[in-house]
């Protein structure tokens, strides 16, 4: 993955490469928890009890989740970026919350999946913090894809190996959000530019919102629905220009985007300080939903 990192960084790849070479790249892991552990039965939720019993044996299924989980993590990360020390900031963030978990679950019956992780993710945790150190606004150092890539694959092979892939999905809350927010410009059913970056305002120093720019007659009719939704919603921004030809702007469909529409322009210090404030949040989410909610679906 760092491999895959530095050729995204050199060669700018096209999106369907970002997801093709992750998946090859997840295929080791696979075998690993193939030959060390290969239970793939879930236990359901009470409310499917009566319908599918206690136990499902999902078999490939599972697989192809471990799969996608490891391509999400490795691009999760990546698409919510852009500004100094948001990279190596949430990663810290996800890191330290796994050193928590996992701690917190040593007298339990996974002892030695939890001590395996501890094993990676400490020593991540503090490298990565000294990363944090020189990437903070002003940065003195960017990170690239070849970080986001190998933070994201960190990520999946202790939480794959390490058997807690569905609470660490719950680590992920914001870049699950930020990844379904993004859908309609990562599927284009939006045009979706290059680089979603916010903008820079020279005369303030400010970061305020980007914008992505066409033709409304090259929109299809679902790129109009859901425009047309999301501006219901008031969750985008939208500017329509008449000439020869009609063209619209729209805030670029990011979580950073969205906090800028929100406060408005800000400084990218700050920016940063409130989206890892919302990345700490989101894992006293997943702590409650982990050791709370889970008690209305699973006997705990």
């Amino acid at each position: 993955m760092i491999f895959l990192g530095f050729a995204d960084d050199v060669l700018n790849l096209r999106w369907r490469h970002k997801l093709l070479l992750p998946t090859a790249a997840s295929l080791p892991l696979l075998m690993v928890y193939f030959t060390t552990f290969g239970n793939t039965t879930i236990v359901v939720p009470k409310p499917f009890r009566l319908i599918l019993g206690l136990h499902v044996d999902l078999s490939i299924l599972y697989y192809v989740y471990m799969g996608m989980l490891a391509v999400f993590c490795t691009n999760a990360i990546n698409i919510l970026a852009g500004i100094n020390g948001l990279e190596a900031g949430q990663s810290l963030v996800i890191a330290g919350s796994i050193i928590i978990f996992n701690i917190a679950e040593l007298n339990g019956d996974c002892r030695d999946d939890h001590l395996f992780s501890l094993y990676l993710i400490i020593p991540f945790f503090f490298t990565t913090l000294g990363l944090l150190y020189h990437n903070w606004y002003p940065s003195q150092v960017f990170v690239g894809d070849t970080f986001c890539y190998f933070a994201g694959m960190t990520f999946a092979v202790v939480g794959i190996i390490g058997h807690f892939s569905k609470t660490m999905l719950l680590f992920f809350i914001p870049q699950v959000l930020n990844f379904l927010y993004s859908l309609p410009q990562l599927l284009h059913i939006i045009p979706c530019p290059r680089h979603r970056l916010p903008r820079f305002d020279h005369s303030t120093g400010n970061l305020n919102m980007s914008y992505s720019k066409f033709k409304i007659k090259h929109l299809s009719v679902t790129g109009s629905l859901v425009i047309k939704v999301a501006e219901a919603l008031r969750v985008v921004d939208t500017r329509r220009h008449q000439g020869d030809e009609e063209f619209m702007e729209i805030s670029n469909l990011t979580l950073i985007n969205f906090v800028l529409k929100i406060i408005g322009p800000t400084k990218e210090k700050y920016l940063t300080m409130l989206l890892l404030l919302i990345q700490v949040l989101g894992s006293c989410c997943a702590f409650l939903i982990r050791y709370q909610l889970v008690r209305l679906f699973y006997d705990v």
